[in-house]
């Protein structure tokens, strides 16, 4: 498969002993024979042949580019789907070694500025260099992913942005002189994959570069970024629908933002219809891949349809055994559609999975297990043989620390589980539903009347036991305006938007009552400005939203809801999440 290279010169035999330095003349793999091995690797991975892909890539990792950004790519895809920080910590080295080899490839004095003259030669050499830019910037990229996957924290984000300032040059000269030579490249292959690379970086970049708040993006503008949400979304598009090696990436990128992102950090509304359509061609070429199982069984959950996005999961987990941390996302799902549907027996068996089995965040899953656990009864309980207090007790124990910072996620668990530390316990109100919100879970059960008519039973009873209570709490007024904000939700998502708006009005009048969940206030001026956006009201929606930006700081999931009130404001504008 390798072509070996010829002609070596005296220095290029001076520099053999260094194999980073410089690409050894007798062990070279040409452009186009690269590319299809790299393109039959993913075809492995995508039938879940993991091991057999990495084994196609790895004796070429040092010596070819494209089996370098190969390689590096199946250990990012592994660790952003698991979370798991020895996942990303492997990639990150991998990473780090794909750059090199890369740079071993590239114009010694940067090949940016001199790519349209490159292109019009058409040298193999000049083209090797064109592409070298292309993997370099994208080993860049993987490493801005990983940044955004490892923490959410406004500063994390700020760093990672200053460190892959050079793939975002890299990516923009690259798309200048893609424009100025169209019709000189022709319809080459090797300049559809070029063409192929520039959709891909230059749309994931801006696609993530648009969700951050405005005032982290003026930051970034200072040093020469920008993110435009819709030029990012219609460049991965066209990349979704070239037949180049990156086409599935961009595709796969997409879905993870309709997916997730949009929900996580964004107001909940991803485009559903366009991850079935990006999807349908990979069922019908991979029907049993787990990658692909995995997005379709997300998107009827996303649809409301849990009974068998259930199945979906089920199917993705005995489709392959290798990366068992696809499981484990499996797990974490279908704990949570349990959830939705309050089968707490059900949900519980998952998070026990996880619990033994995940290594991405204990903390966190024993903080969901204990939750899910409260909500179940004291016989239910008893048969699992759980300590339900003595499990929320070791979560702050279990608390890690990523780049010197807390999880945000991980620092809410362990505050909310304090409460069993106290010399006197007062439990937690609906635990289980309260993370569900954290998770931007009601959006997804708001699909299902039926569920989130169960839903608002359960807190109605919650509602009634603090309104009975004989001698409340310290924590009463706080468990009270919780159990309003959720029950608000429940009324938004039935339609009852008046007596929504009741609810949340009525937590923002306790304002001055509440001790410790002040993450209460501005989530519910969130809230409350989405339901003034439906009922039409977009000056209201826009006051309150402001509100809840500007005049709250220092609480709980503080740049969670700064990432959904930016998406939020942009969609009451009108305008694309971004900067043009």
């Amino acid at each position: 498969m390798a072509h070996v290279g010829n002609g070596a010169t005296a220095e290029e035999e001076d520099c053999f002993e260094d194999a980073y330095d410089r690409i050894p003349a007798a062990c070279h793999m040409d452009l186009q024979t690269a590319i299809q091995e790299t393109q039959c690797a993913l075809n492995l991975v995508l039938n879940d042949k993991f091991s057999e892909a990495l084994d196609l890539l790895k004796p070429w990792r040092r010596d070819s580019m494209y089996h370098a950004l190969g390689y590096s790519s199946i250990l990012v895809m592994q660790a952003t789907m698991t979370f798991d920080q020895r996942d990303i910590q492997a990639a990150m080295t991998t990473i780090k070694e794909a750059l090199q080899t890369c740079q071993r490839f590239r114009k010694k004095n940067s090949v940016v500025g001199s790519l349209s003259s490159l292109i019009s030669k058409q040298s193999k050499l000049q083209e090797e260099e064109m592409h070298a830019e292309i993997c370099y910037a994208e080993c860049l990229l993987q490493k801005a992913t990983l940044t955004f996957v490892q923490d959410e924290n406004m500063i994390s984000f700020i760093k990672g942005g200053i460190k892959i300032r050079s793939s975002y040059q890299i990516y923009k000269d690259c798309q200048n002189s893609l424009n100025v030579t169209q019709n000189l490249a022709g319809q080459s292959d090797a300049f559809r994959q070029f063409e192929g690379g520039v959709k891909l970086g230059i749309g994931s970049f801006n696609l993530m570069l648009s969700l951050l708040p405005q005032r982290v993006l003026r930051l970034l503008e200072f040093i020469g970024f920008s993110g435009n949400r819709g030029f990012g979304l219609s460049q991965l598009r066209d990349g979704a629908s070239s037949h180049s090696l990156r086409s599935i990436l961009c595709a796969l990128t997409l879905l993870f933002y309709n997916t997730y992102v949009s929900l996580i950090l964004g107001t909940g509304e991803g485009n559903l219809v366009e991850a079935e359509a990006l999807l349908e061609p990979y069922q019908q070429k991979y029907p049993k891949g787990s990658i692909i199982l995995f997005y379709s069984a997300r998107i009827l959950t996303l649809r409301g349809n849990f009974e068998k996005a259930r199945a979906r999961y089920e199917e993705c987990i005995s489709s392959q055994q290798e990366w068992k941390q696809i499981h484990h996302l499996c797990y974490w799902e279908l704990m949570w559609n349990h959830s939705y549907q309050q089968e707490w027996q059900q949900a519980y068996q998952y998070a026990d999975l996880l619990c033994k089995e995940s290594r991405w965040s204990k903390a966190i899953y024993v903080y969901q297990k204990a939750a899910i656990l409260s909500m179940m009864s004291e016989e239910e309980v008893k048969k699992t043989g759980e300590d339900i207090m003595e499990l929320f007790r070791q979560v702050e124990g279990l608390k890690q620390r990523l780049a010197g910072k807390s999880i945000p996620t991980e620092k809410f668990a362990v505050r909310k589980s304090r409460r069993y530390k106290a010399a006197t316990v007062v439990p937690l109100v609906i635990p289980a539903l309260e993370m569900m919100y954290v998770w931007n879970g009601f959006t997804i059960v708001g699909k299902r009347a039926d569920s989130t008519e169960a839903l608002l039973v359960t807190i109605e009873t919650a509602e009634e036991q603090l309104r009975s209570d004989p001698s409340p709490s310290e924590f009463h007024p706080d468990d009270s305006c919780l159990v309003q904000m959720l029950k608000g939700l429940c009324l938004k998502h039935l339609g009852r938007l008046l007596q929504a708006e009741l609810c949340f009005t009525q937590v923002l009048s306790s304002e001055s009552r509440i001790r410790y969940d002040h993450y209460l206030i501005p989530f519910t001026l969130y809230e409350l400005g989405l339901l003034y956006k439906q009922q039409g009201d977009f000056t209201k929606a826009t006051t309150s939203i402001e509100n809840a930006k500007t005049n709250y700081k220092d609480y709980s999931m503080e740049s969670r809801l700064h990432f959904r009130i930016h998406a939020a404001l942009n969609s009451l504008k009108g305008s694309p999440v971004g900067t043009p």
